[in-house]
């Protein structure tokens, strides 16, 4: 009868939350959060399920610590800016391109918003409108329209995704049909519609987020004295 020392395919090395958030998040990439179980996380890192437990408490804790850990990367890349306004578009763009890496993530920070990633972004976003110089009384509503838009384009984006594969010809194609619809508009009641519509397929999805970004700054730095 195989004694316990026999026991194969187990870990031998200690096990940390940090290997653990790594192993979660590499399971939420490759099959969404469905795919995320103690179980599968277990079989994952060769490890039974109570040594897991003796680091997370639950899934819910498990997602949090993920979405943290991917957060906490894009704040520490863009700590570097010794401008303001271009460490307020580093910040989104690294957002933008963890949601659209991580897709599992911008639905749970859209349904989760206590997770600690949420007060991360806040504090990313507001210590550089501070040194901005935007006054005191405009600088949580400028932080909460740039959280706002981050996570809301960068959520679509990631959903968006879905509907084709990551290829361009299949983009372009697909964006072609739908700028083709917009054509067939009645141009009486839908005049802008049909005159940006050659636009759609073309337009790229980081550059018009970045857009989107520098749109908001213009009206926040018209706050500054």
């Amino acid at each position: 009868m195989p004694t316990r020392t026999q026991r194969a395919d187990r870990r031998t090395d200690a096990l940390s939350k940090e290997r653990i958030v790594e192993a979660a998040i590499e399971l939420l990439d490759a099959g969404g959060e469905s795919a995320l179980t103690f179980r599968a996380l277990a079989a994952h890192l060769a490890t039974g399920s109570g040594a897991i437990y003796h680091h997370v408490a639950n899934k819910d804790d498990l997602l949090a610590a993920a979405t943290n850990d991917v957060i906490a990367r894009v704040l520490t890349e863009a700590a570097d800016d010794a401008d303001p306004r271009e460490a307020i578009r580093t910040v989104a763009l690294g957002v933008f391109d963890a949601i659209d890496a991580h897709a599992w993530m911008g639905a749970l920070l859209s349904r989760t918003p206590s997770l600690v990633a949420m007060p991360q972004m806040f504090e990313g976003f507001g210590g550089q409108l501070q040194a901005l110089g935007v006054p005191e009384r405009a600088q949580f509503d400028s932080a909460s329209a740039l959280v706002s838009y981050t996570l809301g384009v960068a959520g679509q984006n990631a959903a968006n995704a879905h509907l084709f594969p990551h290829d361009v010809t299949d983009r372009t194609a697909f964006l072609e049909q739908a700028a083709a619809r917009w054509a067939q508009l009645d141009p009486a009641r839908y005049p802008f519609v049909h005159k940006i519509a050659a636009q759609l397929p073309e337009h790229d999805d980081r550059e018009q987020f970045l857009a989107g970004i520098d749109l908001i700054l213009t009206g926040i730095e018209a706050l500054t004295p």
